[in-house]
């Protein structure tokens, strides 16, 4: 029963000294996220109003969000009386150690940094970059995510992004599309180039500046090839490719130009 006083006594001092910080700590905590939140989005909205990078609006959306979040903490930490000057050495000995062992996600924010002052891409863009084609669907602190053309989304590190060879199709607003497309030997060159060239400028996704061009690329060994090369938009590549494709099939065979392929010879043994 003495035992149960005593740490009825305890519990009640400890009440009274810590309660009143604990409760306070617990009001920052809820009145400061209610903050930090509207901050993010009066924030937003400022962006928004400017007219300001999609991708430059989220990175420092992200940024803010984070830097307010760890001042909340810390305000959270003081209020339950721990010393903010003991605090921060002991943030910045820990800092220390996470920044030694987190090399690799420094690197990679140092990239997001790059990334928004340079900007070799933005949300929206079609890019090449570490061995992925694909949309940029976003660009984060540490990583920009892809849309693959199979619709997989790809995750890269802003590091890599940072320092590699990034191929930006969409920056210039038209992309050349690349086909080959081969006749006979014996066929009319010059009929087979106006077909050809009717199959580009008969797409109206094809542009008219660039202008499309159908040129002899190689007398190959049994046939002689076209470069057959339309330009488009970015977001309409595989469109017009598959669709010079197929054009090109069907209007050769319709104007009785044959397209050679390999044709397998029987050799007769004599008994």
């Amino acid at each position: 029963m003495e035992n149960a006083n005593i740490w009825l006594e305890q519990g009640y001092d400890f009440i009274v000294s810590y309660g009143p910080k604990v409760i306070g700590a617990i009001l920052i905590y809820i009145i400061g996220s209610w903050i930090v939140g509207r901050l993010v989005r009066v924030m937003r909205k400022i962006l928004v109003k400017r007219n300001m990078d999609e991708s430059l609006q989220k990175f420092l959306l992200d940024l803010a969000s984070w830097a307010l979040k760890i001042l909340l903490v810390i305000m959270v930490i003081s209020a339950l009386g721990v010393e903010t000057t003991s605090f921060a050495a002991v943030i910045a000995a820990a800092g220390l150690a996470i920044g030694m062992a987190l090399q690799g996600s420094l690197s990679n924010f140092a990239g997001g940094v790059l990334i928004m002052i340079f900007k070799p891409y933005k949300i929206g863009d079609l890019i090449e970059a570490q061995g992925e084609l694909g949309t940029v669907k976003e660009i984060e602190i540490f990583t920009t995510k892809l849309i693959t053309p199979e619709n997989k989304l790809a995750i890269i590190p802003n590091g890599a992004m940072g320092n590699g060879n990034i191929v930006n199709y969409t920056a210039e607003g038209k992309i050349r599309v690349d086909t080959v497309a081969g006749i006979g030997y014996d066929e009319d060159i010059k009929k087979a180039k106006e077909v050809l060239m009717e199959v580009l400028t008969s797409n109206p996704m094809v542009l008219k500046d660039p202008a499309p061009t159908v040129n002899v690329l190689e007398l190959a060994d049994s046939s002689v090839n076209f470069a057959v090369r339309p330009f488009c938009k970015p977001e309409h590549y595989w469109d017009v490719y598959f669709d010079t494709i197929e054009g090109t099939k069907l209007a050769l065979d319709k104007a009785g130009i044959e397209i050679p392929y390999p044709h397998a010879v029987e050799i007769k043994k004599e008994a």
